[in-house]
């Protein structure tokens, strides 16, 4: 018995799992190398990116107070602004979670009688109040923000006709949502993106478009703001923070449109000048600096994901040979046992909290009980081995993170090992 085997064994997987993963595993040593260059490709542009901002170690510390002259946060904006490739970028502590970054460049940029035209189908489900889809306080709608959905065709395309039939003398902001959120559609590539980008310039070049890149940093060589988004939004606490970012979120585009934002985050007359660094300035730049590595065991973690579920019989979205381009793989399980199940897998597997079972609950934000699975040394960081779903049809999990590919396998194993445990697949 090889001493892998007996590491698993011992951990929990039976023998007979440990072979099934390793033959599904071998199968992918080809794909694994191809993603291995594009990592290598963001790592450099992220390295460049460092290197053209020239970062010290006099960056590395944080700033209290006020947070005037924090050099190190005028660099690690300078660094997104160049590995995203916009004119400026606002980025912060501050800024909660990639929810709250996209709610702020909403508001930031919109004004009463404004219409937001959503291009890829509603918006992940926390956004819903943010907007006013489901009534909230505070919401955009109760300041006369409307909006208006077009949804993406069945075979995963925008909706070219449906967006100039919906597009109308108030719409103001396009949105885009790059991943799938909790909806069974394919991730939008960067190549999709950019085409329907220059669709709109055609209609109206005044458009902002605004992009949810939330998962899909550093997934491939090029971001939505290399074909044309003005905003690329997203949270630290997901890729780019590279498991080390510890909260934050990112806002990168055109400079106006920066400026907007910053000062919706703080305050007007104030805006960039202000909002204290508190010491996370080397944790988001060593976090960034980490990225493309960590997202690439993730998306690995994810394509073996996809291969071991579908090769059992579950449709998983992507599939096992589609192109990816977020870290996230959704596997339809048809069944709300097998849904916590598969999350209590994940859990056990995690390094932190390895002993807690999760349980569906009403977590805010959402239209139905959610169970999560995240035994993560950042609370809620989803570049680390983590798994959730709502539970409701078709019961899909959605997987995602793991900071190295040996855990984020280790997960997916023990997921499946706790489904055979509880009697609830037929394994031979």
């Amino acid at each position: 018995m090889d001493s892998l085997k007996a590491y698993y064994e011992e951990l929990g997987v039976d023998g007979k799992v440990y072979d099934y993963a390793q033959k599904v595993e071998h199968g992918l040593k080809t794909r694994f190398e191809k993603m291995d260059e594009i990592a290598q490709i963001n790592q450099l542009k992220v390295l460049r990116a460092m290197q053209k901002n020239k970062v010290a170690e006099a960056h590395l510390s944080g700033t209290t107070g006020y947070g005037y002259n924090d050099i190190g946060r005028e660099a690690i904006e300078g660094v997104y602004a160049d590995v995203f490739g916009t004119e400026d970028a606002l980025v912060r502590p501050q800024i909660t979670c990639g929810t709250h970054a996209l709610g702020l460049a909403m508001g930031a940029v919109l004004r009463p009688g404004d219409e937001i035209l959503a291009i890829s189908g509603k918006p992940y489900d926390t956004l819903e109040e943010v907007i006013g889809i489901r009534e909230a306080k505070g919401s955009l709608a109760e300041y006369g923000i409307t909006y208006a959905q077009v949804d993406l065709l069945e075979d995963g395309e925008f909706d070219y006709d449906g967006i100039q039939k919906a597009a109308g003398s108030r719409t103001k902001l396009i949105h885009i949502q790059r991943s799938k959120g909790y909806a069974s559609r394919k991730t939008l590539s960067v190549e999709q993106i950019g085409k329907v980008i220059s669709f709109l310039r055609t209609l109206n070049p005044n458009w902002i478009i605004m992009v949810d890149n939330c998962y899909g940093e550093f997934v491939e060589e090029l971001e939505p703001s290399d074909v044309g988004a003005d905003m690329t939004v997203g949270s630290l606490i997901k890729n780019p923070g590279g498991g080390l970012a510890p909260i934050g979120g990112y806002i990168c585009g055109r400079k106006d449109l920066i400026e907007l934002c910053a000062y919706r985050l703080t305050t007007p007359g104030l805006g960039k000048e202000v909002g204290a660094t508190l010491g996370t300035n080397r944790l988001l730049l060593q976090g960034i600096f980490m990225a493309p590595v960590v997202v690439n065991a993730a998306l690995k973690g994810a394509v073996f994901a996809a291969n071991l579920y579908e090769k059992l019989g579950f449709t998983v979205i992507p599939n096992g040979t589609e192109s990816r381009h977020d870290i996230i793989q959704a596997v339809e399980l048809e069944d709300p046992k097998k849904l916590i199940a598969f999350c209590e897998g994940i859990q056990k597997a995690s390094p932190v909290d390895s002993y807690v079972t999760p349980e569906p609950w009403a977590m805010p934000g959402y239209d139905s009980d959610v169970i999560m699975a995240a035994g993560t040394f950042v609370s809620g960081s989803s570049i680390e081995l983590s798994a959730d779903g709502p539970m409701k049809e078709p019961y899909a999990v959605y997987f995602q993170g793991g900071l190295t590919y040996p855990h984020a396998k280790y997960g997916i194993v023990m997921s499946l090992q706790r489904m055979i445990e509880k009697d609830l697949i037929d394994f031979q």
